[in-house]
């Protein structure tokens, strides 16, 4: 396993289908495998920061042959607890840098995971490890956030992103460096948790680089996984860079 800094181990690992509950809904899930399949065709899945399956298992299920590489041997055991989990398979790595075996149409990054990567050579040698991957004529897919500077004020740093009877959470930013601490304090009963996650956010135009860099080139942008069109006020995006054939 890469000496990088696991920050989804243990009782993170364990918390993580509960703390994330909404995202594993069918109306968040649906419209990504969908998407995802017709991405793949005929092809197999290769999914970057595959987690605990949110993704992987409904995609497996309707047919696509998926790998996954993930940093947290703890959220893979999590995933191997599940139905279905022995149809993937799973390596245990920095899916910025880990190669496995075999060629994929469609890789993917989804839920913010290329923040986790938190500095910009990182970022590039996952589009470089995902074109590795492909296929001729396959595709990259990203799910991120657009920087949420435009929510600063001129003296602030601090976006608050979620308040809750249970759940506050708030993200620090530095627009120097792109650096992004994720603060969250979650209440659980008569006791709190308090955990901080870095994170490096990035720009569609700087994504754009990094593939072309990796020899991809930009084939769709939508606001979300419904293909609504992607506007200057659009909160997050799903790109699609295309390897050529």
């Amino acid at each position: 396993m890469s000496a990088k800094e696991n920050h989804f181990a243990g009782e993170s690992a364990r918390r993580y289908d509960t703390s994330h509950a909404g995202m594993f809904t069918p109306e968040e899930v649906d419209p990504v495998v969908g998407l995802l399949t017709e991405l793949a065709g005929e092809g197999r899945a290769l999914e970057l920061g595959v987690g605990t399956g949110r993704i992987a298992l409904p995609l497996s299920a309707a047919g696509v042959p998926v790998h996954g590489i993930d940093l947290s041997e703890d959220m893979v055991a999590e995933l191997r607890t599940k139905p279905g989990a022995e149809q993937i398979g799973a390596t245990v790595g920095d899916f910025a840098t880990t190669r496995v075996e075999g060629a994929y149409s469609v890789a993917f990054l989804v839920f913010n995971t290329i923040n986790n990567l938190t500095t910009q050579d990182e970022q590039v040698a996952c589009f470089r490890n995902a074109a590795e991957h492909l296929e001729p004529g396959g595709r990259f897919v990203v799910e991120v956030g657009v920087p949420p500077v435009r929510r600063l004020g001129e003296l602030d740093d601090t976006v608050l992103f979620s308040t809750g009877p249970t759940h506050w959470g708030y993200d620090v930013l530095d627009t120097a460096t792109q650096s992004m601490v994720s603060h969250h304090i979650t209440v659980e009963g008569e006791h709190g948790r308090y955990r901080a996650i870095p994170f490096r956010y990035v720009w569609p135009s700087e994504l754009d680089l990094m593939a072309q860099l990796a020899g991809l080139a930009l084939e769709h942008r939508w606001a979300d996984w419904h293909r609504a069109p992607f506007t200057s006020r659009s909160t997050a995006h799903v790109s699609v860079w295309r390897k050529p054939a």
